[in-house]
């Protein structure tokens, strides 16, 4: 039954697994374990970006394309949800209306910039992808009466995810299950799926072309396999992916904008989450994409209470003050990346494979 649902992609390394139960089960029981606010929309972020990270990693871990346009599809995501709910009524034709419509045009201008620049050597390809990024970014700005410009759409949810709905009456384990209970549930389950089925074609003997091709394109077109083809459907999935991820982020926040889907600083997130986590692992990405998150929304906290602590040694408090958590979160990368230069799930498999 694993084996079937991990489509025989086997963490291989009994911390690794550990690790991944220990995320799911805390992602699956987030909002009994840790009530609020703040933490249950850290768990729906890590659930997003999962799916985010796991859908660059098929890009650039196992195909070998590097692209910056990755967040343009994201935001496409999102604005399909965010156009379809705010001109339409608020219900669930209108987020199955804009679901489909994002990931369809993400599909197809990843198939477009796919078709027409994959041709290219690596570094262009990746300019090329910058370029009609930074272009899309500047359209959904400049769009304002489809978009709503610099400051994005705000719109209603179907009634089953609003915060005045109850699933039950009652609380359950002290929480009351209402609309947002009911949406946190449908991001995590969706993000699941989303990460079961890129495993299950990274697994597929079309995973294994992409990963001959980022080992030797020259080889691989020569045995046969059309290598522009294949990035370019490697492209499309992992841009229906990510489609999929912004439409889930948007159902979230009830709220799109260039800041929440399309800022050039989430792509730089994506690529440290996949680096850190691992290349050419999906549960690396897994990984990467947790400690990012946790990192960015409660190191600043931890360096609060710990200057405190040290509020005695006025140059270990100045270090540790908050406004610094930037800096210190700069180092954890460099060192996160000298010390495991092949991710954090390699490390952990080189090590079962020493032990």
């Amino acid at each position: 039954m694993l084996h079937a649902l991990l489509s025989d992609n086997l963490p291989r390394s009994r911390w690794l697994a550990a690790v991944l139960v220990v995320i799911v089960l805390a992602l699956a029981l987030a909002p009994f374990l840790f009530p609020g606010a703040k933490s249950l929309n850290v768990a729906v972020k890590i659930c997003v970006f999962i799916v985010l990270a796991a859908s660059y990693d098929l890009l650039l871990g196992y195909t070998g394309i590097v692209s910056f346009a990755h967040t343009m599809f994201f935001g496409i995501g999102g604005y399909g949800v965010a156009i379809a709910l705010a001109r339409l009524a608020p219900d669930w034709g209108a987020v199955a209306l804009g679901t489909g419509a994002g990931v369809l045009v993400a599909v197809v201008l990843a198939a477009l910039i796919g078709l027409f620049s994959l041709r290219v050597r690596t570094i262009f390809f990746a300019m090329i992808t910058l370029a009609v990024a930074s272009a899309f970014a500047i359209l959904a700005s400049q769009l304002s009466g489809l978009t709503g410009g610099e400051d994005g759409l705000n719109y209603r949810v179907p009634e089953a995810l609003r915060p005045a709905f109850r699933l039950v009456e009652g609380d359950v384990l002290g929480v009351a299950v209402n609309g947002r209970i009911v949406t946190y549930y449908l991001v995590f389950l969706v993000s699941l799926a989303l990460v079961l089925a890129m495993m299950r074609v990274v697994s597929s003997p079309f995973g294994s072309v992409l990963m001959a091709i980022r080992e030797n394109a020259f080889r691989a077109e020569a045995i046969g396999y059309r290598t522009v083809v294949y990035r370019t459907v490697a492209s499309c999935i992992a841009a229906a992916a990510a489609a999929m991820a912004g439409a889930l982020l948007a159902l979230w926040l009830r709220h799109t904008g260039p800041d929440t889907t399309l800022s050039f600083d989430l792509m730089i997130d994506i690529l440290l989450m996949v680096v850190i986590g691992g290349m050419g692992t999906m549960y690396g990405a897994v990984l990467g994409a947790t400690l990012l998150i946790l990192a960015q929304n409660y190191l600043q906290d931890a360096m609060a209470a710990a200057s405190q602590a040290a509020a005695g040694i006025p140059l270990v408090a100045n270090l540790l003050h908050p406004d610094r958590w930037l800096l210190w979160l700069g180092l954890l990368f460099i060192l996160c990346v000298y010390f495991f230069p092949t991710g954090i799930v390699g490390r952990l498999r080189a090590a079962r494979g020493q032990g």
